[in-house]
């Protein structure tokens, strides 16, 4: 299962809550805010890179991290020159897992690393199983696609290679501003769980005849995606996928915002649709597996300005389920139809309005399998006040990423004696750097595994970042007792309060660790500061990887040779009664 999702937890607050405990023992003050001067590169950019695949035949050979400029291979950024080569190399070093060579891989992870500029190419950029592409926060590159750019998107997830058979899947791109030729795709995105598309603007044609798509998705099983702009096009998105969360995605002067072919169940939540012809049109009237079409649509928070067709099926439902719609808290400005059908039929009259709850399906009551097909306002949802932001929309918080943040606020763990490696102890260096720096630093995770044998505690007030999904590992005789679990990772103490951020880790143990506890999360967010304690893009990952023990061949679906050293874990993630928690783009795996 996977909580692909945006949630905002919020615990029933009867323990007695306390303050921070202290700031690290090399803190003078908190951390604040940042010092970087405006001409001062990304903190990225310029951090030592020594980050280690701990489980890799050659764990400190191979280069967890690539810059795709400079000295390490030669991309330009200028514009001019065609980077499509060098980009690709970076990505595919190290043998990585790519291209339809592997079906997947957890040895070779890699952040590859888009310094400001402009890169043009004029072929895909081909992105590999297990990897990272970021752009500098300060300044967002820009792939450009040239004048004979030839294939499929500018950035391809998952090529059509013969025999393939969809190897590359797990993937994450931040922070880059698409642009793409008169037939072209920003992102072929047919991808699955753990996937995440973040901070992205995607440049194209605002030409009555463009067939310019900023994401082109036709299978997979996502996902998440946040913070994306589409400016033109014949389509922002045109999507097909079992599910996905979207949130805060805006889309200006397209044809149509948001183009669905089939789906499970997608949640669109903060969109802002201006200067389209439609805004959501969605193939419908297909229930079962060989005519599928989108399934379950559910819309929330969304502002819509002169467009003449918010939302358009394909099908009219004729009075029977032929996939559900859910709308609401719809603020429309000159839509003239909020819900309408091909061929003209309105089903929903719009204008300059505020849709508060509406819903085309079947209504289910109690425990009864019987369902009543509506189509119309449905009971609005109660949404506790700790849920919204100042508008009275569902609380969001983008991922961060500390671009204001200068180099020297900023410590590495193996800098400071973890190794990462996946074999040694790091629990007491990593219980040594918190005691250190919590709260006046940002930690910074290097690429690698750490393993830590009792439980660590990560501070309130601790704010950690990882490299190409860092592993903190729980191992050995702590826990093993089912009866007495333990936590392999406490996120602050038992009631404790204050700001709390984790980004790019994954969670796991290394087998058999029947009485482990993965994440315990007990932090609550500082008063009135919704998001304070939170979790971004990173997972819980139960066996199934290089050095877990727990791999197929150890652990075969038949059970043969017993289950005895093959559990993983007693629970994945506790949210103690008196905690808060911002979740976002993670996955239990």
């Amino acid at each position: 299962m996977h909580f692909s999702t945006v949630l905002a937890i919020s615990g029933v607050f009867y323990t007695a809550v306390s303050s921070v405990s202290g700031l690290g023992t090399s803190c003078s003050s908190p951390l604040g805010p940042g010092t970087a001067a405006p001409g001062d590169p990304y903190w990225l950019e310029t951090i030592n890179h020594q980050g280690i695949a701990a489980y890799n035949s050659d764990p400190t050979g191979y280069q967890s991290s690539s810059f795709t400029a400079g000295q390490d291979f030669g991309a330009k950024g200028d514009g001019v020159t065609d980077d499509t080569a060098a980009i690709n190399s970076a990505i595919a070093s190290g043998n990585r897992c790519g291209g339809g060579s592997c079906p997947s891989s957890t040895i070779t992870p890699a952040l590859v690393y888009f310094p400001r500029g402009t890169y043009l190419v004029s072929s895909p950029i081909i992105a590999y199983y297990y990897t990272q592409l970021v752009g500098d926060a300060k300044n967002p590159p820009t792939l450009l696609a040239s004048a004979s750019f030839s294939g499929m998107a500018v950035i391809d997830a998952d090529p059509y290679i013969p025999g393939g058979g969809g190897a590359q899947f797990y993937t994450n791109q931040n922070n880059f501003v698409p642009a793409t030729d008169s037939q072209g795709t920003g992102i072929h995105w047919q991808v699955a769980q753990a996937t995440s598309l973040v901070n992205i603007v995607f440049q194209m044609s605002t030409a009555a005849d463009t067939a310019h798509q900023g994401i082109w998705m036709e299978n997979g099983s996502g996902g998440f995606m946040g913070d994306l702009v589409f400016n033109g096009g014949k389509f922002g998105m045109w999507v097909g996928n079992q599910q996905f969360t979207v949130r805060n995605i805006t889309v200006n002067n397209a044809n149509t915002g948001v183009y669905s072919l089939w789906n499970w169940g997608w949640t669109f939540q903060g969109v802002h649709i201006n200067n389209c012809q439609f805004g959501f049109d969605l193939a419908t009237g297909g229930t079962t597996q060989a005519t599928q079409t989108t399934e379950a649509q559910a819309i929330i928070d969304a502002t819509v300005v002169d467009t003449p067709i918010f939302v358009r099926t394909s099908q009219p439902s004729n009075g029977r389920l032929g996939g559900s719609i859910v709308l609401n808290n719809i603020k429309l400005t000159n839509v003239p139809t909020a819900v309408g059908v091909v061929g003209g039929a309105v089903v929903l009259a719009g204008g300059t309005t505020t849709i508060l709850s509406w819903g085309q399906g079947n209504i289910y009551h109690g425990t009864s399998t019987a369902s009543t097909f509506t189509q119309g306002s449905i009971p609005a949802i109660s949404k506790p006040s700790v849920l919204l932001d100042g508008s009275g929309n569902i609380f969001g918080k983008t991922h961060p990423q500390y671009a204001s943040y200068a180099l020297s606020q900023i410590v590495s763990v193996r800098d400071n004696g973890a190794k990462g490696d996946g074999r040694t102890d790091d629990t007491a260096a990593l219980k040594a750097i918190f005691s250190q720096y919590a709260g006046c630093k940002i930690i910074f995770f290097d690429a690698g595994t750490y393993i830590v044998t009792s439980t660590l505690t990560i501070p309130a007030g601790t704010q950690i970042v990882g490299e190409a999904w860092s592993v903190i590992a729980g191992s050995g005789s702590a826990f093993q007792d089912q009866a007495n679990p333990r936590a392999v990772v406490r996120v602050g103490d038992p009631n404790s309060q204050g700001v709390l951020e984790i980004s790019d880790i994954i969670f796991t143990t290394v087998g058999p660790t029947p009485g482990a506890i993965v994440l315990e999360w007990n932090v609550q967010q500082p008063s009135g500061q919704n998001g304070g304690a939170g979790m971004w893009d990173s997972h819980i990952r139960l066996g199934g990887a290089a050095g877990t023990n727990l791999e197929a061949n150890q652990c075969p679906s038949s059970g043969s040779g017993g289950t005895t050293n093959c559990f993983a874990a007693f629970l994945a993630l506790h949210l103690t009664p008196a905690s808060s928690a911002y979740l976002e783009a993670g996955d239990l795996l």
